[in-house]
């Protein structure tokens, strides 16, 4: 999906989404604040190569779902939605080009908002990525930046992996907060966010850190 959805939906959970706040070096003497975590944390999720993002989130009108995305954070990436009742929609994005597919379920419950040409669903179909309909396609970037008050809540564990527990507020926001996981052995990754608010919650995690990206245009494809 797009950063601006991530920043209103997915990555309302995922990113922390924007405000941004200066990294402060943290004193050779003492521990790193929690703003300095977060902030070396997003600074070496920028420096990444490729990372798979996998996220189920939860809303009060029912409308869960579960996406993951791979990609190479600048322009190449494959993306997928599913919705527990069945409907799915897959996007392969390579530069400029979108190759996104539905299924019937997906075509049933929102027809048309697919793409051009979708009647033949668990077909590919071709279009400019400037063209892509606004139907949560993924943008295969993404905004590591966290605004709001950071403040640590302890060790946790991530998958086996040791990290420590953050939490963000903030008072554009209220009610929710932003538990984040960052590694503590090796490199400060972000392994894990989970988003909790009135109406909405979502849990991301993140894994494959600079692993190789196989992602290639389908085998078959029509233009939209």
């Amino acid at each position: 999906m797009t950063a601006a959805l991530a920043c209103l939906a997915l990555g309302a959970a995922l990113a922390g989404c924007t405000h941004g706040a200066s990294a402060e070096a943290p004193s050779p003497s003492k521990e790193p604040t929690a703003r300095q975590l977060i902030d070396t944390a997003n600074d070496t999720m920028k420096a990444l190569t490729s990372v798979t993002i996998d996220a189920n989130s939860f809303d009060a009108s029912g409308e869960d779902r579960s996406t993951r995305l791979r990609t190479d954070l600048k322009g190449r990436c494959a993306y997928k939605t599913t919705w527990p009742a069945g409907p799915r929609i897959e996007q392969i994005r390579i530069g400029e080009t979108d190759y996104v597919r539905t299924n019937r379920a997906y075509d049933k419950r929102w027809p048309g908002k697919g793409g051009p040409d979708t009647h033949d669903s668990n077909r590919w179909i071709t279009s400019p990525s400037s063209e892509a309909p606004d139907n949560g396609l993924a943008d295969c970037t993404w905004d590591f930046t966290t605004f709001g008050v950071a403040k640590k809540r302890g060790p946790s564990e991530v998958d086996g992996r040791p990290a420590i527990r953050l939490i963000v507020t903030d008072k554009e926001d209220e009610g929710g907060a932003y538990n984040f996981h960052i590694a503590t052995e090796g490199k400060p990754y972000i392994l894990k966010v989970v988003y909790e608010g009135a109406e909405y919650h979502s849990v991301t995690t993140f894994s494959a850190f600079d692993e190789p990206l196989d992602v290639r245009p389908p085998a078959k494809a029509v233009g939209g």
